[in-house]
């Protein structure tokens, strides 16, 4: 009896304890092929670092890399706990094409009914951006705002050709900032949901394994 090989690795990489517990706590069955869930710590430098020194290990030859985590929603509408699907990220430094948009937003939405799901460019930033800011990010067309995924995105396909893409829950939002009144409810909706989201991710890595048509 033949059995199927295993696909090639997958790194999830995410930068706070809470989100990295989130992530440890989910569904980590059916996985397509060995799956790395790495906390880079929080900023891009810690991102950039932390994931080039992990896809130096010849074990992550190849490996997709899927930047997820907390983000804060740009769009007006947005709540804590809605999905944001990146088309692209986008730093200072270049702009990173993702993979499997469509089918990451068709797998999220059943993974989580009910949940909304936002795609668009993801942007990042060195610091949390509240008021005027998150005006002016998004006039220029990005939809969510964090500090690690472009980072990380950057990072990955610079170490060598590989599919990237990143998926963030929305924690905070314009009529939902930190700093008001129902953070913490947000905050536990957050981490509910990005508690929900392996399987989706996994669906994602198995896609990359079929033939081009």
């Amino acid at each position: 009896m033949s059995t199927r090989p295993a696909g090639p690795p997958l790194l999830i990489a995410c930068a706070l304890g809470i989100e990295h517990l989130a992530l440890r706590a989910g569904d980590r069955s059916g996985a397509g092929g060995p799956v790395t869930v790495i906390r880079t710590g929080m900023g891009p430098q810690a991102a950039e670092e932390a994931v080039t020194r992990r896809l130096r290990d010849p074990a992550l030859s190849g490996a997709a890399v899927l930047a997820t985590g907390f983000c804060a929603g740009l769009a007006p509408g947005m709540h804590p706990g809605d999905l944001v699907v990146a088309e692209e990220t986008r730093e200072a430094r270049g702009t990173v094409p993702c993979v499997g948009t469509e089918l990451l937003v068709k797998e999220l939405v059943r993974a989580l009914p009910g949940r909304s799901v936002h795609t668009g460019p993801l942007t990042g930033s060195d610091h949390i951006v509240r008021g005027q800011e998150r005006s002016d990010l998004l006039a220029t067309g990005a939809i969510a705002v964090d500090m690690e995924s472009a980072a990380t995105l950057l990072s990955a396909v610079r170490t060598g050709a590989r599919p990237v893409a990143a998926v963030r829950v929305v924690v905070d939002a314009p009529e939902h900032e930190l700093v008001r009144i129902g953070t913490v409810r947000g905050g536990i909706s957050a981490f509910r949901v990005l508690r929900s989201v392996l399987p989706a991710f996994f669906e994602w890595h198995r896609s990359l394994l079929l033939p081009r048509r």
